[in-house]
């Protein structure tokens, strides 16, 4: 669409054609292509079971797609040049529940040498007031997620990818977490890629989306532009279908009737035509809960989030 911006820059990720299935649970990822322009903050947005842990996996070089290809700066994942540059930090966290958290970071170093970053994660380790003699397996989720999270820092990485980071922390501490990675973030212009259910606090952290529901990428692209090209319309309807202002040029993505108020979210291009309709941009989490509840619209990424390379790359 040619109202959304596209600035050319490097890439982060990219699939193409990407895919994966599994022995018994089917595809769990489907002729997904897509790109993450690097520096971006994007949030990895879908339901339980629509792939995005795969996905993360996928990025951190744990597993091989059946079809397509999945790219990080360039390479492979599991690359001698691109493993280095990539920290991942699993939904369930694995961290030596005998090791104290001292031997914990100790050990982040010695596996990161080159790169290792010991002010950074000792720093978030202190502002969490864990002693560094505190045996892994005594300290409460929170606790061991902020550990983890400090591991993740500490490598200095330029891809970041969690998934869902923040789930077993109270909203007081999930706050200053997230206040530190947009800060770790911001400074060292790392690529986040990060899964979260939580789409009330994407708004404001993030800058890039990927939708996936089903295995498949339903949105991609910047946050802004996205937004700017779907319209949340409200207005009273009495007569039943669909309202003939909502046809072509625009694409129904959802709408709903309680009583004789009808709300619904288009995928627009120019003024609605008439109707006694009030209209406004939508939130970003009245776009994904639109997506997510309707599957009906048809995919949509913006430039930025196209593949440079429609070919996908041969499997190794």
């Amino acid at each position: 669409m040619s109202n959304l911006s596209f600035a050319p820059d490097r890439t982060a990720v990219e699939a193409v054609g990407l895919g994966v299935r599994y022995r018994r649970r089917g595809w769990a990822l489907r002729d997904c292509s897509f790109r993450v322009p690097a520096g971006r903050v994007c949030a990895l947005v879908g339901p339980n079971g629509a792939g995005k842990s795969t996905l993360l996996a996928l990025a951190a070089g744990l597993l091989r797609p059946a079809e397509g290809s999945l790219e990080l700066l360039g390479g492979a994942p599991a690359a001698p040049g691109v493993r280095p540059r990539v920290a991942y930090l699993a939904q369930d966290k694995p961290l030596y529940p005998n090791f104290t958290v001292a031997e914990t970071l100790r050990m982040g170093r010695e596996l990161n040498p080159a790169g290792w970053d010991a002010a950074a994660a000792e720093r978030l380790v202190r502002d969490g007031n864990l002693s560094p003699d505190a045996r892994i397996g005594s300290l409460s989720g929170g606790q061991r997620t902020r550990v983890a999270l400090a591991l993740a820092f500490g490598k200095r990485p330029e891809v970041l990818l969690l998934d869902e980071p923040l789930s077993d922390l109270d909203p007081l501490v999930r706050h200053e977490m997230t206040a530190a990675l947009m800060t770790e973030a911001a400074e060292h212009a790392t690529t986040v890629v990060m899964a979260s259910h939580v789409l009330s606090e994407l708004e404001g952290i993030c800058d890039y989306l990927v939708l996936l529901t089903d295995g498949r990428v339903r949105l991609a692209g910047e946050v802004e532009d996205l937004l700017s090209v779907h319209t949340l319309v409200t207005g009273r309807h009495e007569g039943g279908g669909t309202p003939r202002e909502f046809g072509p040029p625009h694409t129904v993505v959802e709408q709903r009737v309680t009583g004789r108020q009808l709300t619904a979210l288009l995928r627009t291009d120019g003024p609605l035509a008439g109707g006694p309709w009030e209209c406004a941009e939508p939130s970003l989490e009245e776009l994904l809960l639109a997506y997510l509840r309707d599957g009906g619209a048809p995919a949509l990424l913006t430039p930025s989030a196209e593949p440079r390379s429609r070919t996908p790359k041969a499997v190794a």
